[in-house]
Order: structure tokens, then C-alpha cells, then sequence
């Protein structure tokens, strides 16, 4: 039996959507129009940017001696940096802490996309190109979390020290579907402007016919929840009593797409008109207790 596991963020539905699943996605959709957050997941197949004319000059005269002759490129330093640094801020957009298999897309891409650049005695033909990546990557967290980025700065020693952070062995960052893990407040807010609008919640989800004020409410201060929340690790009592609209069910959904991008409803639905005929076969043959409960 085929287990059911967790869908990726790319699968079609199957199904329409209904009514609650469009308020969630336009919610999304507005959400994700805020430039401190990213709009969509790791790609299926990622895509190589376009670099600067220089190195893109230089790597397509690469590819053309390369399918003239053979012939493989060895990029210069300088060149090679220009590579890495346009790959980074480009896989930035989706992860800060790419895993080791999101590496092999990118190098692999790379390669496809410009096979003079292939590594003669690689078995893949990207393996240094993978480890370069890896070190180009952790410099430019560095650079991002000199200039106060969110998601990096939870890790530095500054806020370990303080007890903010997490223990000195510890690196808080996405585990499973999280695309927008600990992103930055929305441009011109500040910590003071976003518990004002916290506060403000607390009496608008006392008052009825306001989901559109609570649903705006909630997508603004969306960072500044995050943010408490990972940063504060407060037990869930604090964090309902600190954010009760959290506790409804379309802002469980609607927290849910903000954070992985993934529409929850449309695609549990769609997932489970998949598997159902598998489900209802597996049943009917249990036996015992089971099958008297599965029957009534």
C-alpha cells in the first residue's frame, strides 16, 4: 500500500476549489506580494539565471569550443566567483540552507546548461563545482546576516548570548516545506508598529463580520508572528492568548499557505480523491473489530 505522504507543493488538484480555498489562495497571493517573502517553493527543476554580460560572453565562446572540439573550459578565478556569487543570490530566493540534493540540482544545471564547464575525472561532472557552491553559499549567509537579515541573525552569536537564540550547537532553520521560515517585518514596519496592529486583533476578533479586517491584520503582521514564535519558543497557551484569530480554523489554513505557499485544503482534497478507492479496498478487508467500526 502506498503511503500518503506529504504533498509537494508543485501537485495539480484535482479538484476545484472551493469558495474557502480561493479566499486562502488570494490571501496567499497578497501575502506573497510583500518583498520580505518568498512566493514560491524550491523549484522541480531549477533554473540557471542569467549572469552578467562579461560571464555570459565568456561561457557561451565556452560552449561553442566545447561543441566545436571538445574542448572544456577552465574558468579563471575571477570568473568562477562571478558564477558562484549569481548562483547564490539566486538560490537565496528560495532557501538560505539549500540541502545537499538542492546543491546537486544547481550543479547539475549548471553543466546542462553549459557543458564546457563539466569537470574532467568527476563521475557526475559537478562534484567541485557542488563544493565550491556549498562554501560560496556560506559566505553569503555571512553577508546577509551582517546586514541584519532575520532568518540568519536568530543564529549569530549576538542573540545566543542573549538567550534569544538557540544553544550554541543548535541552527534554527526549515526542516520540512517551510518557504517563508523567519522572514523580516514588511518594508517601513517596525516591532512597535506590528504589536500596535496585535493589539488591534485582540479586539477585532471579539466583533463579528470582520474576517477581511482579521485576514489583513494577520497577513501584516504575519513576520512579526513568526519571528516571536521562533525566536521566543513560547509555550501555545502564550501564543493563543497572545494570538486567539490564529486559533480559527481559515487562519490555521491560511498560516499554513503563508508559510509553505501550499493551498492546504485544495490539495488534502485532492490527495484524498486520489488515494480513496486504494483506502476503501484496504478496509473491506480488515476484519474483526475493525470491520464492524469501518461498517457503521
Amino acid at each position: 500500500m502506498k503511503s500518503l505522504s506529504m504533498p509537494h507543493p508543485r501537485d495539480d488538484c484535482s479538484t476545484p476549489c472551493s469558495l474557502a480555498d480561493t479566499d486562502i489562495l488570494s490571501s496567499a497571493e497578497s501575502t506573497s506580494s510583500d518583498s520580505s517573502l518568498r512566493s514560491q517553493p524550491w523549484p522541480l527543476k531549477f533554473q540557471i539565471p542569467e549572469f552578467s554580460y562579461e560571464v555570459q560572453f565568456q561561457l557561451e565562446q565556452g560552449n561553442q569550443a566545447f561543441l566545436n572540439n571538445g574542448t572544456l573550459l577552465h574558468p579563471s578565478t575571477k570568473l568562477k566567483s562571478d558564477i558562484l556569487q549569481s548562483l547564490a543570490s539566486e538560490m537565496a530566493k528560495y532557501k538560505i540552507y539549500p540541502s545537499s540534493a538542492e546543491f546537486d540540482n544547481v550543479a547539475e544545471a549548471l553543466i546542462t546548461k553549459y557543458p564546457c564547464l563539466k569537470e574532467k575525472g568527476s563521475v557526475t561532472g559537478y562534484y567541485g563545482w557542488k563544493i565550491s557552491l556549498k562554501y560560496k553559499m556560506a559566505n553569503y549567509r555571512t553577508r546577509l546576516r551582517n546586514i541584519g537579515c532575520q532568518e540568519l541573525t536568530i543564529n549569530s552569536v549576538k542573540e545566543k548570548r542573549s538567550g534569544m537564540g538557540p544553544g550554541p550547537n543548535q541552527v534554527k532553520k526549515p526542516r520540512k516545506a517551510e518557504v517563508n521560515f523567519c522572514p523580516d517585518y514588511p518594508p517601513g514596519e517596525t516591532k512597535e508598529s506590528l504589536e500596535e496592529e496585535r493589539k488591534a486583533l485582540l479586539l477585532e476578533v471579539k466583533k463579528k463580520n470582520n474576517d477581511q479586517l482579521i485576514k489583513r491584520k494577520m497577513e501584516k503582521t504575519f513576520a512579526y508572528r513568526r519571528q516571536e514564535i521562533i525566536k521566543g519558543m513560547p509555550f501555545i497557551a502564550e501564543v493563543k492568548n497572545r494570538w486567539p484569530a490564529l486559533f480559527s480554523e481559515t487562519e490555521v489554513v491560511a498560516e499554513f499557505t503563508r508559510i509553505t505557499m501550499v493551498p492546504l485544503l485544495s490539495t488534502f482534497m485532492a490527495k484524498l480523491d486520489r488515494y480513496a478507492d486504494h483506502l476503501l479496498r484496504v478496509f473491506k478487508k480488515k476484519g474483526g473489530t475493525a470491520k464492524r467500526i469501518i461498517s457503521t
